[in-house]
């Protein structure tokens, strides 16, 4: 039987901890309250050492389309007047994702003892991120949780469906380079020294460039692999640590949004993010200022977070947010037109939705236009390697075999 650790309060305000045997934590949480003690915490022992990892859960195990789903059920419940701890019971009890499951279910108990749902679901900040929390405690405060929260669940869907075009899009490119890959190490490692091997047996053969090329590649491949291989690795190994650090990161945004056709479709992710998410804060009622804190992390890149800050920055001293955008020169001049018009018909969140629905929609075109120009070239790359490896070993061929029948 599970051991719970607990804190609590005794009716006289003392403070109280122990351990606890029980079934499970609704039945501990149970007892405790037949005796007279108020649950702050409790937990399972066994799982004690694992407790930071459980309430900062990675969003890994939560998939999107489970949150989106969960978010839609919510809010339906909310909105047929369902009281929100027995709207939270009932979505605890259907979803399948056992993560966000255990994640609803410990929310209810804390609603349950009088927490906001957004604290309750700040306690989970991998499941449910800052976006997801402002949201729920602008609509608590407004009184408009589910109309909130239904526009929670159209914007994951949205960004889902954005990274899916992505990975999608990128995904055939990636196995072709790493089929090319395989085919030219399996042919220089195992193909090509045994065929090599025998026009070394022929001393007065004389092998064209290319051959002889080929054969002093294949030797360095067979003899030094190893060396190639930990060179390769450490290089990447060396670059990822560089990457992550701050001032590689820094670097880092400003290089990748150089790089040709890769940066344009970087910033247009990165424009996308930032106007759905700020269209849907500020829709959801989030201040505008905590909203600009909230997307400067989303669009996840030091270069356009600084544009935003110093947007933030005149905001907070009351000018617009159009004007450092375009002084940043890091946002289309379209992007700071839209925004302009938005701020001056007060229809801003409207104006960045349309921009969000641009942006995604030329990521598509982009990526699908990279992509059919890509596969076409990986195969003519693929193939013209293949060919001067076959040539290479086929006219020596020709000339050992007229030697040979001379």
């Amino acid at each position: 039987m599970p051991i719970f650790e607990y804190k609590g309060l005794t009716k006289d305000g003392k403070t109280v901890k122990g351990n606890l045997d029980s079934e499970n934590l609704r039945t501990a949480r149970t007892k405790l309250k037949k005796d007279g003690i108020f649950v702050v915490d409790i937990k399972d022992k066994k799982k004690s050492a694992d407790n930071k990892k459980s309430n900062s859960r990675s969003t890994g195990n939560v998939p999107v389309k489970d949150l989106s789903l969960m978010t839609r059920q919510l809010a339906t419940l909310i909105k047929a007047n369902i009281p929100l701890v027995d709207a939270l019971t009932a979505i605890s009890e259907q979803v399948e994702n056992q993560t966000l499951a255990e994640a609803i279910a410990d929310c209810k108990n804390m609603v349950n003892e009088g927490q906001s749902l957004h604290k309750a679901l700040s306690k989970y900040p991998n499941v449910f991120d800052t976006i997801y929390t402002s949201m729920a405690e602008a609509g608590e405060m407004s009184g408009t949780l589910d109309v909130i929260l239904l526009r929670l669940a159209e914007f994951t869907e949205a960004q889902a469906e954005l990274r899916q075009k992505v990975v999608s899009a990128m995904t055939y490119p990636m196995i072709m380079l790493v089929v090319i890959t395989l085919v030219i190490f399996g042919l220089f490692t195992k193909v090509l020294p045994e065929i090599l091997a025998i026009f070394e047996t022929m001393p007065d053969m004389t092998l064209p460039a290319t051959t002889q090329f080929i054969s002093s590649a294949s030797k360095i491949f067979v003899e030094n692999w190893y060396l190639i291989a930990g060179f390769i690795i450490i290089t990447v190994l060396i670059f990822f640590n560089w990457k992550n650090s701050t001032e590689g990161r820094k670097s880092w945004d400003g290089i990748l949004l150089k790089i040709p056709i890769v940066g344009e479709i970087a910033r247009m992710v990165a424009i996308s993010r930032f106007t759905r998410t700020l269209s849907t804060l500020l829709a959801g009622g989030v201040p505008m200022l905590n909203a600009m804190d909230i997307v400067r992390n989303v669009v996840d890149n030091h270069v356009l977070a600084i544009a935003i800050d110093e947007a933030k920055s005149n905001i907070s001293e009351g000018e617009s947010i159009a004007g450092p955008l375009k002084k940043s020169n890091q946002f289309p001049p379209i992007v700071v037109h839209m925004v302009n018009i938005g701020e001056k018909t007060g229809d801003l969140e409207n104006m960045l939705t349309l921009v969000a629905d641009a942006y995604d929609f030329q990521v598509k075109s982009k990526i699908e236009g990279l992509t059919t120009l890509l596969n076409p070239i990986m195969t003519l790359l693929i193939g013209a390697v293949i060919f001067v490896i076959v040539i290479s070993i086929i006219v020596p061929m020709f000339d050992m075999t007229s030697k040979l029948g001379g």
